[in-house]
């Protein structure tokens, strides 16, 4: 039977926190769910930690909950022994004894820009296969500012931007020195710190009209992130989140989730940033913030998965991944974000993007964590070794985008590997 090893960051308890958080950690909370219906994420929320409107930090917020981790380590047994280890400090030793065929890494780190490279880098140096992008990619997509410069280079549609280090960086966009228009209210910019996501020091005063907006909240948010800030034309259109599975040319979008900005109060800005995911979407009235598959005519479903997938490739993405879009003034799809460590919330009131997307394609769960690892094991090569209790579960009635059934990806040994 196929060893897999599970690589995975644990919430804390709140009662933890104070312990465990370092002085210089950074966090990216790239997907929490839009109602916050998970216990362990609402407790965070009401500790010292949580983000605030004024930038502050939770930075354990991407990090899951026991019931994800249940549900992922439910999800991978059919397909072999799960060894779970826990990305802690322990890691590389726990790693080096079990020596897994293949680690199955949903794993964020805590600290520094190459945090959600840690795991897949120890991996490479034991020489042990795991699921996903490399660490090249996992440190590239976290820094925006790169993301976008690469994707420039290769012709993928990106909005304007600058980079601001200091605050006479920020003087200079104010002052029309860079590539950027001079922030109005007809030119508006939207700014947000290079290495964090998109619930971190992103709330309504991100969206920039005036040069003395642009100092007061980039000055705040330099000060308080301790890191560069993308500043970048503001996207006026409509945003979606696609989700990806697949290498290569083989590589299928999900069906496109909408984010409904029509639900958010009147006179907010359209965005779903902290307001629309900590304030206002609430359990006892949560935001219909989501909608998939979104309603978009055949024409722009077709752009939008050819942008996703150009930059799913040229970053080097693998496997799986969450790719976000937002239409520019002239509805043309521009990338705004790749995140090739998506969130997987199990629970469906959680509103998990990729979840969401896997079913809406008619995948259950349990059968888009079972993808990502086969598409794992196809492309490195490793035998996956189906038990006869699993091939029911894989059978004909269970398949992925391009109509195949699950289990003919997976190859299947009559020995037991490891």
């Amino acid at each position: 039977m196929t060893r897999i090893g599970f690589a995975y960051n644990q919430k804390p308890a709140v009662s933890e926190t104070s312990e465990l958080e370092p002085s210089d950690s950074r966090r990216d909370d790239e997907e929490p769910p839009s109602t916050r219906r998970d216990l362990s994420s609402r407790n965070l929320l009401s500790s010292p930690s949580a983000p605030t409107p004024d930038g502050s930090l939770d930075h354990f917020a991407e990090w899951d909950a026991p019931e994800t981790i249940d549900a992922v380590a439910n999800a991978l047994a059919p397909l072999g022994k799960v060894i779970r280890l826990e990305a802690d400090d322990d890691f590389p030793a726990k790693l080096r004894a079990a020596r897994p065929d293949i680690v199955f890494n949903i794993a964020e780190g805590l600290t520094g820009v190459n945090r959600e490279g840690h795991v897949p880098a120890i991996c490479e140096f034991f020489g042990i296969p795991y699921s996903g992008s490399d660490p090249f990619t996992l440190s590239l997509c976290l820094d925006k500012a790169r993301t976008k410069e690469t994707l420039a280079f290769h012709g993928v549609p990106i909005a304007p931007f600058a980079v601001a280090t200091t605050v006479e960086d920020l003087r200079a966009i104010a002052r029309g020195e860079t590539r950027l228009l001079v922030p109005s209210a007809r030119t508006p910019l939207f700014i947000k710190p290079v290495h964090e996501g998109s619930s971190k020091g992103i709330t309504e005063r991100n969206y920039i009209t005036s040069a003395k907006a642009l100092l007061e909240t980039g000055s705040m948010l330099l000060e308080t992130y301790r890191q560069p800030l993308l500043a970048e034309t503001f996207l006026p259109g409509a945003e979606f989140t696609c989700g990806v599975l697949g290498n290569g040319w083989d590589a299928v979008v999900l069906p496109i989730v909408a984010i409904n900005f029509g639900s958010l109060p009147d006179e907010a800005v359209p965005i779903y940033g902290f307001e629309a995911k900590w304030i206002w979407d609430r359990p006892e009235n949560p935001l219909d913030i989501f909608e998939c598959p979104a309603r978009i005519p055949d024409a722009l479903r077709a752009q939008i998965e050819d942008v996703v997938l150009r930059a799913y490739r040229v970053l080097g993405c693998r496997d799986w991944s969450r790719v976000d879009v937002r239409l520019d003034a002239a509805g043309v799809p521009n990338l705004v974000e790749v995140n090739p460590l998506p969130g997987i919330l199990p629970d469906p009131a959680d509103n998990s993007c990729l979840p969401k997307a896997a079913r809406a394609a008619g995948l259950s769960y349990d059968e888009l964590i079972q993808s990502c690892l086969v598409h794992a094991a196809t492309r490195l090569g490793v035998e996956v070794v189906i038990p006869s209790e699993a091939r029911d579960l894989l059978s004909d009635g269970h398949r992925d985008l391009n109509n195949r059934p699950l289990a003919s990806l997976v190859v299947e040994s009559s020995r037991a590997v490891g």
